[in-house]
């Protein structure tokens, strides 16, 4: 997919989230091997390490993949030193000369703007080829907006059947700004492979229903990054060749109960 800074994005993607020493080095391996070439992780996933190897271990070329990482919370608390601290850290860690795309985690009151001042130095060093947000609400954003030199090209947020964010999502696109979609199966107590329409849509096109729940992020123009578990590679690549009809992508977004998979994960309620 294009960015708004003309670079293009994979749709989908692997995220590493829970993932740690040997797991996470193996399972990205494994991820760029089956095909997959856009990799998700964080400071605060703590296998930056780990992701950097396997990616080494995969013999794929370093410009074929997308590698996205995010400034922590905690770093950002600290104030401007322990930020690019940790992005010296990520380059150094993931053992890369440049990261594709860095993220603001999460929009920590009074540490906003100093932080994207110290992402959009590292653009312009040549460091970071792309900057953007994850779980940021309309107005962080606007604030955001309001001193950026650079506009974000994506923003990270909850996307799943129960929290289909059909009014933030049409906010973002209408700045430019492509939505990329962390949980698209829910977590906690939700339970998506429980649900009958999607059991229905599951059964009506011979998928499995995390099939249809991805079909329908990126049918929605939505980038996704579903954990990286082998098992599942095939299966999440096959995504991308099958289609849901207006009537099947209606049945999934009545769904919606706005339903966030822990109440912590509201920007507005962000506990750091």
């Amino acid at each position: 997919m294009k960015l708004n800074n003309n670079l293009e994005i994979p749709q989908m993607g692997v995220g590493t989230w829970t993932l740690r020493n040997e797991e996470a080095m193996n399972n990205v391996c494994m991820a760029l091997k089956a095909g997959f070439r856009h990799i998700d992780t964080a400071q605060m996933y703590e296998n930056e390490a780990e992701v950097g190897q396997g990616i080494i271990n995969s013999g794929v070329a370093r410009e074929d993949i997308y590698l996205t990482t995010k400034v922590s919370p905690p770093a950002m608390r600290q104030g401007e030193k322990a930020v690019r601290k940790s992005i010296d850290d990520s380059l150094a860690q993931l053992n890369t000369p440049y990261i594709d795309l860095l993220l603001i985690h999460w929009p920590v009151k009074d540490a906003v703007k100093f932080t994207w001042q110290i992402m959009e130095s590292y653009v312009q060093e040549g460091k970071i080829r792309s900057i953007g947000v994850s779980n940021f609400n309309p107005h962080h954003l606007e604030d955001l907006l309001s001193y950026a030199d650079i506009r974000p090209v994506v923003n990270q947020i909850e996307v799943h059947p129960y929290m289909s964010q059909v009014e933030n999502i049409a906010f973002n696109h209408s700045l430019g700004i492509q939505i990329e979609a962390w949980g698209p199966f829910g977590q906690g107590d939700i339970d998506i492979v429980g649900n009958p329409v999607l059991q229905s849509l599951a059964k009506k096109h011979n998928k499995t229903i995390s099939q249809i729940v991805l079909r329908w992020i990126v049918q929605r123009g939505l980038i996704t990054i579903p954990r990286c578990r082998p098992k599942h590679f095939t299966e999440n690549l096959e995504v991308m060749h099958f289609s849901l009809s207006d009537d099947d992508m209606q049945a999934i977004s009545s769904l919606n109960q706005n339903h966030r998979s822990d109440p912590r994960n509201d920007p507005e309620n962000f506990p750091w």
